[in-house]
């Protein structure tokens, strides 16, 4: 074999390998969500977790709506005067209401709340997992038989599941609001006219699509960080790489899920525009 053909194999074997462990994370992934996932229906589970869910609830929810909010102020600003600007030169800047509200309902609501949400609490849910795996602690939960995926897993994904839609709503809301201030203080639109115009473009089937967004993207960013913090080996360096691996995920998953949605919803052949 020359050294050319010694190199392609070399090639072949590592790509084989990756993709050998892709399968087998998505694997483990998909089968933590299930385990997790089948409790729901447990209305026992529901209540002996309650303080642990309401605890990551307060996790999910209340420390992140700050900066969850602050970012859908400025994104408001700057949809509504990026657009209004070239809405003026046609003479059309009182329809930028619509724009911003459906622009937020439908995209940037849930895709922005996903993404603070994946590297505020996708990144503790991943470290916190994983320095238990380390530590051992998971082992031991399995010797005294009890199910990691019902008692750590389960409410995280219930947290994140009721969280993120709620925190994207807040989100929607504030940055319809700061559109409205642009709009009033830089474009020349009352806040009547915005208001009239946010109410004429928003259907309801835009705020439903946005809110089935903002699920997906809760429950991918519970089952995702979880996982890769169940996958921890290597100490406090490994910690760190399934951190890191698990807001690196989060954040593709929440484009490649946020694409397919609109493109099922909003695509062509579908007739609800």
């Amino acid at each position: 074999m020359s050294q050319r053909e010694g190199q392609v194999a070399k090639l072949a074997r590592s790509i084989g390998a990756r993709l050998i462990l892709a399968v087998n994370n998505s694997g483990f992934s998909l089968i933590l969500a299930w385990r997790a996932a089948r409790w729901t229906f447990v209305p026992s589970q529901l209540w002996r977790r309650r303080g642990m869910i309401l605890r990551q609830m307060y996790v999910a929810g209340v420390e992140s709506l700050p900066v969850t909010l602050i970012v859908a102020l400025f994104i408001g600003f700057l949809l509504s005067l990026s657009a209004g600007v070239e809405l003026a030169r046609f003479g059309q800047q009182a329809v930028v209401g619509q724009l911003v509200a459906i622009s937020v309902c439908r995209e940037f609501g849930p895709f922005m709340t996903g993404l603070i949400l994946a590297a505020n609490v996708g990144s503790s849910m991943a470290a916190e997992l994983g320095t238990m795996k380390v530590s051992e602690e998971i082992d031991a939960l399995e010797v005294m038989s009890i199910d990691p995926a019902r008692y750590l897993v389960f409410p995280r994904l219930l947290a994140m599941l009721f969280m993120t839609p709620l925190l994207t709503v807040f989100s929607d809301a504030v940055a319809i609001i700061g559109g409205g201030v642009i709009a009033g203080t830089q474009l020349n639109v009352s806040w009547a006219k915005y208001y009239q115009n946010v109410l004429e473009g928003l259907k309801l089937y835009h705020i439903y699509t946005g809110l089935l967004k903002a699920v997906v993207f809760g429950v991918t960013i519970a089952i995702v960080s979880c996982s890769e913090g169940l996958r921890t080996k290597g100490g406090a360096v490994g910690v760190g790489k399934a951190t890191r691996s698990s807001v690196i995920l989060c954040y593709l998953l929440i484009l490649i899920f946020g694409y397919f949605l609109t493109a099922l919803f909003y695509g062509k052949g579908s007739s609800s525009l």
